[in-house]
């Protein structure tokens, strides 16, 4: 079994991730998405880092890079900073964080929470627990959640059901399109809660460059708010990102539960073998038509649900 490792910029990932939308399997934790090919197994990371494992991985890797020069050590050491990258500073002063969850579910909604979280409070929410929401529970992220929500902190919260994420997806937009759209929102009803308020900056965990996030707002006729910046695994770094990833966690729990009890079973999480199994119940029970209300259609979860229904 051979193995290449290509890093490759986050809107290239973007992109490769809608190329592979149809061979996407389950992504293990820290991971954007990953896939399998007949040649390769695909895995891209927040940090930009794409593996490619299989009998003949350089098939697919020669798609998106030069497998035959490496890059310059150089170059490899660490990527340069954007003109959207955040000072250290900010992270210790009352900033707002915006991060989402459901992005990788078949099931349920995206969520989108940002949250203000002022500086004399960050050791008080690193008491309560807050911190990476992937190092967490469901059940753990709930009660932090519940915490939060009880000391009024000052947050805004978006959901994207799956009837309208599924409009959205056949008009053409792509799922990094709709997060930016989602953040921006959450953002802007934030920025207005708060007022006249005025956080040092605004902080979203990473999911696509910036100028393709300006980009998605531009088609929209939008306009990126004053002082964001963009950081990856800003969970880790930011208290403000770790609460809006928390609560927009647990928000997502809260829709997958009310989706359970309307589809009269409990409908897992991720997109595994079992959801696809899950799926092709929930088609026979309800019909291949209502798949639109519970489901993120264009996965390739629903092309595999299908041959579980057909037998």
């Amino acid at each position: 079994m051979g193995q290449i490792v290509l890093t490759l910029p986050l809107s290239k990932i973007e992109t490769m991730q809608q190329a592979y939308q149809n061979q996407l399997k389950t992504a293990p934790q820290g991971a954007i998405f990953a896939a399998k090919t007949t040649t390769s197994s695909i895995t891209a990371y927040r940090s930009g880092k794409v593996l490619f494992q299989g009998k003949q991985p350089e098939v697919e890797a020669a798609k998106w890079g030069n497998i035959d020069t490496p890059l310059p050590k150089k170059q490899t050491k660490t990527k340069k900073a954007h003109a959207f990258s955040p000072s250290n500073t900010l992270f210790q002063q009352s900033h707002i964080g915006s991060d989402e969850a459901g992005t990788g579910d078949y099931f349920g909604p995206i969520t989108v929470c940002a949250a203000y979280v002022k500086d004399s409070q960050i050791e008080l929410l690193k008491e309560l627990g807050v911190r990476d929401s992937k190092n967490l529970t469901d059940d753990s992220i709930r009660a932090i959640a519940k915490k939060l929500l009880q000391l009024e902190l000052p947050y805004s919260l978006v959901v994207l059901h799956n009837e309208k994420y599924n409009q959205l997806q056949a008009k053409g937009w792509t799922q990094g399109k709709m997060k930016t759209m989602l953040h921006h929102h959450a953002i802007s009803k934030l920025l207005t809660k708060i007022a006249p308020s005025k956080p040092a900056g605004v902080l979203i965990d990473q999911f696509c460059e910036p100028h393709v996030y300006e980009r998605h707002l531009k088609s929209e006729n939008a306009t990126i708010q004053e002082n964001v910046y963009f950081l990856t695994k800003a969970e880790s770094h930011s208290i403000a990102v770790a609460a809006g990833s928390i609560i927009a966690r647990a928000s997502f729990v809260k829709e997958m539960e009310k989706l359970s009890d309307k589809a009269g079973f409990n409908l897992p999480k991720g997109a595994s073998a079992k959801v696809d199994q899950s799926a092709a119940y929930l088609m026979k029970k309800q019909g291949k038509e209502n798949l639109q209300f519970f489901a993120k259609v264009h996965f390739a979860n629903t092309k595999k649900a299908a041959k579980y229904y057909k037998k």
